[in-house]
C-alpha cells in the first residue's frame, strides 16, 4: 500500500514554484488566485524569505504548491491508498481525498492563515524542534517551566517540537539539554502554533469550516489530533478546529499508516521534511518526495520497479489496476458528470477530445490512448480535479 503525505508550514522557501510554471499544473496557481482574491503566483515566485515566514503567505503558498504536485503526479495514473498531512497538510490531504473541493480548500487555508496570523500578532510566541531527547523527557522539560510552553509537535524519535511564550521555549530548551537533548533549532514560523495561543483563531475557522462541504474521504486520512485513519465526513470540521490548540502526532500517525499496510510514502510539495521524519520511523519503508517535475518521472519508475513483474503487471494502488504507461483524465470543476455519447471502453482516443462534461464544461484528455475504463458514474456529483476516466498511453511522457 502507498500514502500521500503533505508538508505544513515551514516547508515553504523563496521561489518553490519556479520549477512548475510550464507544467500544465500550473493552472491550479491561478485558480487558487481568483478563489481567495490574492496573487498566489507572486507568494510561489517572487517573495522573500521574510514575506513567507508570516503565516498568511507561508500556509497559502505551501497548501497551493503541494496541489500543484499532487495534480502533476495524479496525471500520470498513479493513486494512493492512504493519506496524512502535517498540519496544514492535512486540508492538502483532505482536498487530495476529495473531502474537500479545490476552491473551498484555497478559501479555508487562506482563512485559517489570517486567523491563525490574527491570534500570533496578539500573542506573540514561537516554536523550536527538540532534538535527540524522548518525547516524555521534553514533555517533562515542558512541565517544569514557569511560563507558558507546550509540545506542539511529536514528530518522529529524537525530534520533539515545543512552542510557546519566546522566553518559556528557551528555558525549556535549556532545561531539555540539561536532560541530554543534542540540539534545540528554532523553526521558522510566526507563532506558537497547535498550542492553547491559537485558541482565539478556533471560532473563525468554526465559521468557515460551517460553511463548506466536507464529503467523504476516498481514502482514510490519518487525523493530527488522535492518529486514527478516518474515512468519515462528519468528524472532520471538529477535528480540523481541535488541531488548532492540539500537538500533531505525526509518528502516531505514520505507525498507524504502517499498522494498515503502508509500505511507501510519497512526500507532495515543498521541501522534504516529512521524508526525513519518515525514515527516522520506518527505516524499512520507502520514503521518497516530489518536489519538481522531474521527480515524477523518477517516482513512476520507483513505482515500476516495485510492481510485481514489472514492467508489465499493474501497480494495484487504490483499488485500481494502473499501468505505469497510463494516465487520469480528471474534471475540470465540481459538478454532475456526463459521459459523451461516443465514448466508450478500448476506444481511442486523441489529445484534447472530449470525453464528457461537468457542469457544462468539456471534459478533455491531455493524453492520446486507449480508454481503459470510466470512472464516474452518469449523473454522478464529482469534484474538481477528480478522475473521471483512464486510459493506457503507449509510453511514460
Amino acid at each position: 500500500m502507498l500514502a500521500f503525505t503533505f508538508p505544513g508550514q515551514g516547508s515553504q522557501q523563496p521561489g518553490m514554484g519556479a520549477a512548475w510554471t510550464s507544467h500544465a499544473s500550473w493552472e491550479l496557481v491561478a485558480e487558487a488566485s481568483d478563489a481567495c482574491g490574492r496573487d498566489v503566483a507572486a507568494l510561489l515566485l517572487e517573495a522573500e524569505a521574510d514575506e513567507l515566514r508570516h503565516t498568511r503567505n507561508s500556509q497559502l503558498s505551501t497548501f497551493v504548491l503541494s496541489m500543484v504536485v499532487l495534480d502533476a503526479v495524479e496525471r500520470t495514473g498513479a493513486t494512493f491508498d492512504c493519506a496524512a498531512g502535517h498540519s496544514l497538510g492535512e486540508y492538502s490531504a483532505l482536498t487530495a481525498t476529495g473531502a474537500l473541493a479545490y476552491d473551498d480548500a484555497v478559501r479555508l487555508v487562506a482563512e485559517r492563515g489570517e486567523a491563525m496570523q490574527v491570534a500570533a500578532d496578539e500573542q506573540h510566541g514561537t516554536m523550536a524542534a527538540v532534538l535527540g531527547l524522548d518525547d516524555d523527557l521534553v514533555a517533562e522539560a515542558c512541565d517544569a517551566t514557569l511560563g507558558d510552553v507546550w509540545v506542539a509537535n511529536y514528530n518522529a524519535p529524537g525530534q520533539v517540537v515545543i512552542a510557546g511564550a519566546p522566553d518559556a521555549v528557551a528555558v525549556a530548551g535549556d532545561e531539555a539539554k540539561a536532560a541530554g537533548a543534542k540540539r534545540l533549532m528554532a523553526l521558522p514560523v510566526g507563532g506558537a502554533f497547535h498550542t492553547p495561543y491559537m485558541a482565539p483563531a478556533k471560532e473563525r475557522l468554526r465559521k468557515a469550516l460551517a460553511e463548506v462541504e466536507i464529503r467523504a474521504p476516498s481514502v482514510p486520512v490519518a487525523a493530527n489530533v488522535d492518529a486514527c485513519l478516518r474515512s468519515d465526513a462528519d468528524e472532520w470540521r471538529t477535528l480540523l478546529a481541535q488541531q488548532l490548540t492540539s500537538p500533531v502526532l505525526w509518528r502516531a500517525s505514520m505507525h498507524a499508516l504502517a499498522d494498515a499496510g503502508v509500505a511507501t510514502f510519497v512526500e507532495l510539495g515543498p521541501g522534504r521534511v516529512l521524508t526525513g521524519m519518515t525514515r527516522r520511523i520506518h527505516r524499512d519503508a520507502t520514503s521518497v518526495s516530489v518536489t519538481a517535475p522531474a521527480e515524477i518521472d523518477q517516482l513512476m519508475e520507483m513505482l515500476a520497479k516495485d510492481a510485481p513483474t514489472a514492467p508489465t503487471a499493474p501497480i494495484v494502488l487504490g483499488g485500481e489496476n494502473l499501468y505505469v504507461t497510463e494516465r487520469l483524465i480528471v474534471s475540470p470543476c465540481a459538478g454532475i458528470f456526463a459521459l459523451s455519447p461516443d465514448i466508450g471502453n478500448g476506444q481511442h482516443i486523441g489529445v484534447g477530445d472530449v470525453v464528457g462534461y461537468v457542469a457544462g464544461e468539456e471534459v478533455r484528455s491531455s493524453f492520446a490512448g486507449t480508454v481503459m475504463g470510466i470512472m464516474a458514474a452518469e449523473g454522478e456529483r464529482v469534484t474538481a480535479r477528480q478522475p473521471v476516466a483512464w486510459l493506457r498511453t503507449s509510453s511514460v511522457g
